[in-house]
């Protein structure tokens, strides 16, 4: 009797925090996890600064981005123009504002696109016990093998013209470039989802819903692929930042958006010939665009640390 009265109180505080942790949602927990990733906390922080700088800096500064004045030219920094202005006198902080809109969005709609064709081609090739794998992973590996900057230049050199004429000239070659880059960027995540599939297909839970007559497809996106997107989470990550790396360079090499249009890329284009005399012209899209990305890619390493739970935070 005194044994189970001594043994009692020690018992109730474990009994206790199994059941608060049992409580404890699995949003909550990846949150918590997630925020314990210091530099991917602070990388949300500058990243969503970034995000709202070009969302709606426009409305707090409404400087026309094509505005020219010529006894502003290649200003520093200043209160009438706080990042400088171009060789046409044009307001640097106008027109980032407005080329951070289309880079951010260059960025997220190739992830979708990479994203959506490498779940499609990994899952079938994942799913498959025949033909459809090695085809499907021959097909990948041959991208793969493809120089895709080489590749990605001749094509937006040869079909820019025409999608112009199709969508308009901003409108054409914003599809052009989202669809080149997220069709040469989809491979590794048809690698990593054919990874996961292969590992979960054999899983008592798929089993169970093949057993109760589960078609392959329901098989794959209502069992499988939910839980096969923490690593689709985090690769979907990494490819914005690689979209937006890759439209800088189009836009640095002249292949990218006009002249009129100016992304982070042509800024830096434009500026390449005045380092010398107005280094800022070129400082501060650079920073914008390594902050972008140095930020994504923090955020998607937290995103690893928080979605896997057998890592240890």
């Amino acid at each position: 009797m005194a044994g189970s009265t001594l043994a009692s109180p020690s018992a109730e505080p474990a009994v206790a925090a199994r059941a608060t942790t049992a409580a404890v949602s699995p949003g909550r927990e990846t949150w918590r996890r997630f925020k314990r990733h210091r530099l991917a906390v602070v990388s949300s922080f500058i990243l969503g600064f970034l995000i709202l700088g070009v969302v709606v800096g426009p409305w707090l500064w409404p400087v026309a981005i094509n505005d020219i004045d010529f006894t502003a030219q290649l200003q520093g920094p200043s209160f009438a123009h706080p990042l400088g202005t171009d060789d046409l006198g044009q307001d640097i902080l106008a027109r980032m504002m407005y080329g951070g809109r289309i880079s951010l969005s260059v960025g997220l709609a190739a992830m979708v696109v990479a994203t959506f064709v490498g779940v499609i081609i990994g899952a079938l090739a994942g799913m498959s016990r025949k033909v459809a794998d090695p085809v499907l992973m021959w097909v990948t590996d041959l991208f793969l093998s493809l120089p895709q900057l080489p590749l990605l230049l001749l094509v937006i050199y040869l079909f820019r013209e025409q999608l112009k004429a199709l969508f308009g000239v901003e409108g054409g070659v914003f599809v052009l470039i989202v669809v080149v880059i997220g069709g040469l960027r989809w491979m590794p995540v048809a690698r990593l989802v054919r990874a996961q599939f292969l590992s979960l297909r054999e899983k008592e839970f798929v089993e169970a819903a093949r057993a109760q007559g589960a078609t392959k497809l329901r098989q794959m996106f209502a069992h499988i692929l939910p839980n096969a997107l923490g690593p689709v989470i985090v690769a979907a990550t990494i490819e914005v930042s690689a979209a937006i790396i890759a439209e800088s360079t189009l836009s640095f090499l002249g292949l990218g958006f006009p002249p009129d249009i100016p992304t982070w890329g042509r800024l830096l284009f434009d500026a390449k010939d005045h380092l010398d005399s107005a280094p800022h012209w070129a400082l501060f899209p650079g920073a914008a665009i390594f902050l972008t990305v140095l930020s994504i890619n923090f955020i998607g390493d937290g995103l690893r640390d928080a979605l896997d739970p057998r890592r240890v935070i």
